[in-house]
């Protein structure tokens, strides 16, 4: 079955969007075949995959809207990974998507004619709880989360867990938190050690022991637009993503976990 991987958190700037590219590359590179779905009207994902997002005709925009097909959407990049790319349009389709049939369904209904060319289906999101969002989340059946380890983490993720057993009560009862990542991780920084080892206490079983590290070479590939892989394999931000793949490889998805005890349901 094909796994279909929303990658978010409801707090901006954890690296969601570096991590949905570079987990991408680094799964294509594993062998398996990748789409990934760019669900933020900002379109990082999509430019940081090397698609001139400006110059398309038709983006998820046009499929959510139900104005075109999904096949005639989806961009097949140099990198061996296929993009669903955005456009700064998606962001007036929070707004129409509210009269259309099955409104919170559109997304996982386009996906449907597709999911099977793929063995896994990543969703950038946008860092807020919208309609996008919660069709990312009823699309999906798994969720990774990134978490910046640094103070408030745990608050916002207290919030980010509640959403999403929201919506497997009332929207995707396949929905499950399949792990969470640290992210722009500085070992140096105490608070940060800190912050990683009160993840490890709430959430052990579903904590993966990659960590990512802030890495510059990492942080320059998406000017270039290029997964860091294709930008510096050897850098430590590639190595971590190669790393991450195999783990999400290995790993099954999980349930929804309680917050406070880190315990399935």
């Amino acid at each position: 079955m094909t796994r279909i991987i929303a990658i978010t958190n409801q707090k901006g700037g954890v690296g969601k969007t570096t991590t949905a590219i570079n987990l991408a590359s680094s799964l294509t590179h594993a062998g398996s075949r990748v789409l990934l779905i760019d669900m933020d009207p900002q379109g990082n994902a999509t430019v940081g995959s090397g698609i001139p997002m400006r110059e398309l005709e038709t983006t998820v925009y046009e499929v959510l809207l139900g104005e075109d097909d999904i096949a005639n959407a989806i961009q097949h990049t140099e990198f061996r990974f296929d993009v669903l790319p955005s456009h700064p349009d998606l962001a007036g389709a929070q707004v129409e998507m509210n009269d259309l049939d099955q409104h919170d369904y559109r997304l996982r209904n386009a996906l449907s004619v597709v999911r099977e060319n793929y063995d896994i289906i990543l969703i950038d999101c946008a860092p807020s709880l919208n309609i996008l969002t919660v069709n990312a989340l009823t699309a999906a059946n798994e969720v990774l989360i990134p978490v910046q380890c640094e103070y408030y983490a745990l608050e916002g993720l207290t919030s980010l867990v509640e959403t999403i057993g929201l919506v497997k009560e009332g929207l995707n009862p396949e929905l499950g938190i399949s792990g969470l990542v640290r992210t722009l991780y500085d070992g140096r920084n105490g608070l940060a050690v800190e912050v990683s080892q009160q993840l490890q206490e709430h959430f052990p079983d579903r904590l993966y022991r990659t960590v990512i590290p802030r890495n510059v070479r990492l942080a320059e590939a998406p000017s270039y637009g290029k997964p860091v892989l294709e930008y510096d394999r050897k850098c430590a931000g590639s190595q971590a993503y190669l790393a991450l793949a195999c783990e999400l490889l290995r790993r099954k998805q999980r349930v929804t976990p309680s917050v406070e005890s880190g315990e399935s349901e």
